[in-house]
Order: C-alpha cells, then structure tokens, then sequence
C-alpha cells in the first residue's frame, strides 16, 4: 500500500491498538460493562455490543453507520482467507459456519460481490488514476458509454 494511504491500513490499526491496549493474552475484544469498564473476566464482548460500539465509531467520523452490520466484517474476513491465505472453500465454509454442500451456495455471497473485478492488479487497488473497475450496465465492460 503506497505511504500516503498508510492510514487505512487495518494491519497497521489493529497493531496499534494492541500496543495501546497492552493486551498480552485473553480476548481482544472484551465485554464492557456499566460505565465503560471492561470485564474483568476474560469474557468476549457481545456481538451486539461490538456493532453498536462500531456504529458509534462511525457516526462519530460522521459516516452513515447504516450500511454497516457484523457481516461487513464476516465478508472481508471471507475474502482475505480466500486471496490472501488461498483457503479452500471448505475450509472457509467451516470457518464460517456455512453448509460445505454447496447448494444455497451461501459462500458465493461473501467471495463475490456485483462490483468484483478480477482483472484488477493488487498494485492498482489505491492508483486512484486507473480507469474505473466497475463495469458498465449499458455495455457491460469498464468504459464512460453511461
């Protein structure tokens, strides 16, 4: 990623935020409770409490916190197993909970999405120069016909 979009580079956060927090052991995300103490027992935060929390952040930043559900992460979560561990689709179902039968196909809806592009190279993901990547409904390729 190049040095100017350092900021959104979630491995670089979640680092940062592990420093800070100076977690050694026990879950990273812990159960808060009443006025904002954390749990003093190793106990998982709630995924209620994580997507309110998350949707919090969001709104603070002034982004629409609508969009964003627990799913948001499961689906990246997803992807980054697939291209970047190259996981077997199994493998990720099981991680996922999901049937490993294939029939409702659950994993297609995490693995591909309507704006995929898998002509894209990963060194043009942030050249906010090239030409767009998603493709166009009247002829169906990467063009300004619109």
């Amino acid at each position: 990623m190049p040095e100017q979009y350092s900021h959104l580079c979630v491995v670089r956060a979640f680092a940062h935020w592990i420093s800070l927090a100076e977690i050694k052991e026990g879950y990273l995300f812990r159960k808060i409770r009443a006025n904002d103490r954390i749990a003093e027992e190793n106990e998982p935060m709630t995924s209620e409490q994580f997507l309110e929390m998350f949707r919090n952040n969001l709104i603070d930043v002034q982004v629409d916190h609508v969009p964003y559900g627990t799913h948001s992460f499961r689906r990246g979560g997803c992807q980054w197993l697939s291209v970047e561990r190259r996981w077997p689709l199994r493998q990720i179902c099981e991680w996922g909970g999901w049937s490993q039968e294939f029939t409702h196909l659950t994993i297609v809806k995490y693995l591909i999405s309507w704006n995929d592009n898998p002509t894209v190279n990963r060194d043009d993901f942030f050249n906010m120069s090239r030409a767009p990547a998603v493709a166009c409904p009247t002829c169906n390729r990467t063009c300004h016909c619109a």
